[in-house]
């Protein structure tokens, strides 16, 4: 059997979509994966280094506001739909499956034209417009939070990668901290703005770096491809290590106390499921989709919600060492977030897949 898995972009979508294929692949070995992207997004490395082949069609962003690039939409479009249709003759799937993001849309609207079979995932608690238009092509439709509202809306969770949803942080700590170059004992806090990195939280933590090394705090610092963090150490401070990119996070998560991030669905979930106590500081753009996400771990106690512009440095001095050092606090923030999220959502939606190929 043959699948086709569209998604790409960055990690939101590339990450459950390798969870996927994975779990395709335990469930059925004699499945053939295919994943379908553009060339502009992270799916042009990760793909290939997982080992699946990957298909490329041309992007078609969607201006969030009325410009004259707009007006190029259709033609765009007309191109990409055209790639998909021929990306599918070449396959032949079974089944086509959209994480949603620029590719999802000429891969729905390519399976709808084939009578290809259809399975939609969300990954964001509130829907995007790619697949709030293919949850109108098909009946098979998973998602990552309850309650999200999308048509034919089955609650799977989020797929996430078994390195993460096997991971047990206690048991791995101690190698995780020595491949950091961090000490064994310290309260560590963990940075990381996903797979772009994030300014707002580079540049707060790190003119914070002062008071986290008076309290006796170790840093890990993931600030991006493009990113950076001015850091001056004192002889004799606790580690600040700042890295531009992080491939083993199962590692990164087994070697903190407490990570501030973003507040994207596979940050959420994947913090949530490894117990990981978390600030969570929502991108300020969008459709306010990421707050939603975080929504649900803030409410049980597992993390805090802070809006972009007040996570300053202020903030970063006044709360972060003493939240450090409560450990009885963090203890309870870790077993309420790892109650709450499915870790088994990769071979949830795999079944999904399978049941509407066959």
């Amino acid at each position: 059997m043959r699948i086709l898995l569209a998604g790409g972009g960055t990690a939101g979508h590339t990450s459950p979509l390798l969870a996927t294929a994975d779990a395709l692949r335990r469930i059925d070995p004699d499945v053939e994966v295919t994943a379908l992207g553009t060339p502009r997004g992270l799916e042009v490395r990760v793909i290939p280094e997982a080992g699946y082949p990957l298909e490329l069609i041309p992007p078609v962003p969607l201006p969030r506001k009325p410009s004259a690039d707009l007006l190029r939409v259709p033609g765009r479009l007309k191109g990409a739909v055209s790639a998909a249709l021929d990306v599918v003759e070449r396959v032949d799937p079974a089944v086509i499956v959209g994480f949603g993001g620029y590719v999802s849309v000429p891969a729905y609207l390519a399976a709808r034209r084939r009578h290809v079979p259809l399975v939609v995932h969300e990954g964001n608690a509130l829907p995007g417009i790619a697949n709030k238009l293919g949850a109108r092509l098909t009946s098979h439709v998973a998602t990552s939070f309850p309650g999200t509202p999308l048509r034919h809306a089955v609650y799977t969770g989020l797929p996430i990668r078994r390195m993460i949803s096997t991971l047990d942080r206690p048991a791995l700590r101690e190698e995780a901290r020595e491949t950091f170059g961090l000490d064994a004992d310290r309260p560590t806090l963990l940075v990381t703005g996903g797979s772009q990195g994030a300014r707002r939280l580079n540049q707060s933590v790190s003119a914070a770096q002062r008071a986290l090394a008076d309290a006796g705090v170790q840093v890990l610092h993931v600030v991006g491809p493009a990113g950076e963090a001015s850091v001056d150490r004192a002889a004799g401070d606790p580690p600040y290590v700042v890295v531009p990119y992080v491939d083993r996070m199962d590692l990164a998560y087994a070697a903190a106390d407490l990570v501030v991030c973003r507040a994207g669905a596979n940050t959420v979930t994947e913090t949530a499921a490894v117990g990981l106590p978390a600030v969570f500081v929502p991108l300020p753009i969008g459709n306010g989709e990421q707050e939603l996400n975080a929504r649900p771990v803030v409410d049980a106690g597992g993390g805090l919600l802070v809006q972009d512009g007040a996570f300053t440095p202020e903030w970063v001095r006044a709360t972060l060492p003493v939240l450090l050092h409560d450990s009885g606090r963090l203890h309870e923030m870790s077993a309420a977030a790892a109650e709450l999220i499915p870790r088994d959502a990769d071979d949830k939606l795999a079944r999904m897949v399978l049941a509407a190929a066959r």
